[in-house]
């Protein structure tokens, strides 16, 4: 089966640190590959505690989109995991830059664990294992480097659009039949996240056959982030869900109408 396990999603710091929703990030198993996105706080223990339970030593990589803590909080022992305490070097590390210079949220000893460190670049392409994935545009996220990603395999396309600011330009970087949004704010802000308005822009003008919605800010928990996405679907006549702790979506399930089979 090809599927998103999302093991956590919380978004930005008062969330993560309340834990009001796991921090955790998500697992994608495509085409027989498994890859970890954004292990942030409680990745490893979320990992373990998942039904079924997910072995980090099954991961090919691991993809940070930027070195904030909400997204890197774990990435040092996920390494470790994956790796098998060191005593196993394989895997594929793929970061941007900054992740690992001043400030680097990657620790030196762990890297010689890995089989490779990739660096994200803007515009730049990538091979793990059966699945290619792409970086297209850099994201305007404060003074971390940070990336969206488009999955691709024989079977599914999936687009993650990770922490940004709205601008005009995004919407035509992004265009997966699944299509992973981070949700912070309910109002725009002069934070460099996105809103519900933007999420209504970005889906609207994207039009994925189904749109997950995840990394949820206090405003949006407060609003309850499946009525949101109740809405968004009814307004947009494109199917929207709101991730929640430990969902598994099947990417398998998705109908050509973007409707999930009974």
């Amino acid at each position: 089966m090809d599927y998103i396990k999302f093991l956590g999603t919380a978004g930005a710091r008062v969330v993560m640190y309340k834990q009001l929703r796991s921090s955790a990030g998500i697992w994608l198993s495509l085409a027989g590959t498994n890859l970890y996105l954004d292990p942030g706080p409680g990745a490893l223990v979320k990992c373990s505690s998942s039904r079924p339970k997910l072995d980090p030593a099954k991961l090919e990589g691991i993809i940070l989109s930027h070195k904030h803590l909400d997204h890197s909080g774990d990435i040092n022992v996920m390494i470790e995991a994956m790796t098998k305490g060191g005593f196993k070097p394989r895997g594929a590390l793929f970061v941007p830059q900054d992740a690992l210079l001043n400030d680097a949220v990657v620790l030196k000893y762990v890297r010689k664990y890995l089989k490779e460190i990739k660096i994200l670049r803007e515009g730049s392409s990538y091979r793990l294992g059966n699945i290619s994935f792409s970086t297209p545009t850099r994201h305007v996220h404060g003074d971390a480097e940070t990336y969206g990603l488009n999955f691709k395999s024989s079977q599914h396309t999936i687009s993650y659009i990770s922490d940004t600011r709205f601008f005009p330009q995004l919407t035509q970087h992004y265009g997966g039949d699944t299509l992973i949004i981070n949700l912070l704010r309910l109002k725009p802000s002069e934070l460099d996240h996105l809103s519900l308005e933007d999420v209504k822009i970005i889906i609207r003008e994207i039009r994925p056959k189904v749109a997950i919605l995840t990394h949820f800010g206090m405003t949006v928990l407060r609003a309850r982030p499946w009525r949101m996405a109740e809405d968004l679907k009814e307004e947009l006549g494109v199917n929207v869900i709101a991730a929640s702790d430990g969902m598994t979506f099947d990417l398998d399930s998705i109908q050509p109408d973007g409707s999930e089979k009974p």
